[in-house]
């Protein structure tokens, strides 16, 4: 015997109709009007007034959130750094100065707080203006 040969032993029972006549006549113990008397009614799922009450929010709310780059001052490349060392975002983490993002070397941006009196080689770092002024004043080189 196969799956779709199966069959059942009694005779399906049908749901009682109502509203024809006899004990249940005239509404049917439906009451009068209103949606729940109506054939075919249709109640409202009630996870929809939860759905409506939460705020609708405008825009697509998914956008990529950049890291903000480490921030270096200049003052802090004047006390660790010597005389022509080079600047970059790995010798940044072996100084310690600063620390990994999700294992990773973050981006470094050096600020213009402070002063700097030391010929530096700056490589892979962003540098402000006021920054980039100081370092090529003390004759240091932004690569």
């Amino acid at each position: 015997m196969q799956l779709h040969q199966l069959k059942p032993n009694h005779k399906r029972k049908k749901g009682k109709r109502i509203g024809r006549g006899g004990k249940r006549g005239t509404y049917s113990g439906r009451g009068i009007k209103g949606q729940k008397s109506r054939a075919g009614r249709q109640m409202v799922p009630s996870i929809r007034q939860l759905v409506k009450k939460y705020p609708k929010l405008r825009g697509y709310r998914f956008k990529i959130r950049r890291q903000k780059p480490a921030v270096i001052d200049l003052k802090l490349l004047e006390k660790n750094f010597k005389k022509g060392d080079l600047v970059s975002p790995n010798s940044l983490l072996e100084k310690k100065l600063i620390s990994r993002i999700k294992g990773k070397a973050p981006k470094v941006k050096i600020l213009d707080r402070g002063e700097l009196k030391k010929e530096l080689i700056i490589k892979n770092c962003q540098v402000s203006k006021l920054a980039k002024e100081k370092i090529e004043k003390a004759k240091g080189i932004i690569k």
